[in-house]
């Protein structure tokens, strides 16, 4: 496929996705989002990528679903297409790890899609917000429920209702982000911790990441009941034996992904 909104690359055993509409502030364009899930459906089932990353540019990771295509909607011209629908989820259905890489804006769906990945790395200049009360509506891509997940009830209340940026600072106390970086890092930032990721056992990357995804969706007895299971499944692995056999041996695993 041709891509007209991201371009992708692949190198070291990284998906790389950036998002590119720079003239709209990377604004999700129906035609971008349906670029975007074709490339991480497309990564996904490739064998030989184990860690995707998502990114835009210095001003803007994202901002936002793009209003000009939204305006005269009416609500059974959303309905009837599927509007913000099922590709819109591609990231938090893709199996394996997604890094979001955020500088600049990331409002509206851009939170939303960050939001969605399992790491958010941030520059010191990332915003944050959910500004949709300001043009009349909500968060239609998960930002309501997420949010609440991320940075707890009253935080995610006081941003929806009004509109609020949270800069990069406050989002990593809160616990929306994992760290922050330099601008000019955060690229090699990103990929440095993908590459970590990358050299494990992809049975295991792929299993954690469903076990602490459950802890989000369920109760705290039925996730404990999953993490067990996942765990019991695991020793089925050949990289089981390879990881403990070479942590007794001294030496650094050679994972066979099976």
């Amino acid at each position: 496929m041709t891509y007209t909104c991201i371009k992708i690359t692949i190198e070291d055993g990284i998906g790389l996705i950036i998002l590119d509409r720079p003239d709209a502030l990377n604004a999700l364009s129906d035609t971008l989002m349906h670029e975007l899930s074709n490339a991480i459906n497309t990564f996904d089932s490739n064998p030989d990528i184990s860690v995707l990353i998502i990114t835009g540019n210095d001003k803007a990771f994202a901002a936002g679903a793009d209003i000009k295509g939204m305006v005269d909607k009416t609500y059974i011209d959303a309905y009837s297409s599927d509007f913000i629908g099922s590709h819109w989820h591609c990231v938090s259905n893709c199996r394996k790890p997604v890094i979001a890489a955020v500088s600049g804006y990331a409002f509206g769906g851009g939170c939303e899609l960050a939001m969605m990945c399992d790491i958010i790395i941030a520059s010191e200049t990332a915003q944050f917000g959910q500004p949709e009360i300001k043009l009349g509506i909500i968060p239609g891509a998960g930002g309501t429920q997420r949010l609440v997940r991320a940075i707890g009830k009253s935080k995610a209340m006081e941003m929806i209702l009004t509109g609020r940026i949270m800069k990069a600072d406050e989002a990593e106390r809160a616990g929306l982000v994992s760290r922050i970086v330099s601008s000019e890092n955060l690229l090699l930032e990103a990929k440095h911790i993908a590459k970590k990721i990358a050299k494990l056992s992809t049975p295991s990357i792929l299993m954690a990441k469903t076990a602490v995804n459950t802890a989000f969706e369920t109760t705290l007895n039925q996730g404990i009941k999953n993490e067990r299971g996942i765990f019991l499944s695991l020793f089925a692995t050949e990289d089981q034996k390879e990881g403990m056999k070479a942590f007794v041996e001294k030496r650094p695993p050679k994972w066979k992904n099976k």
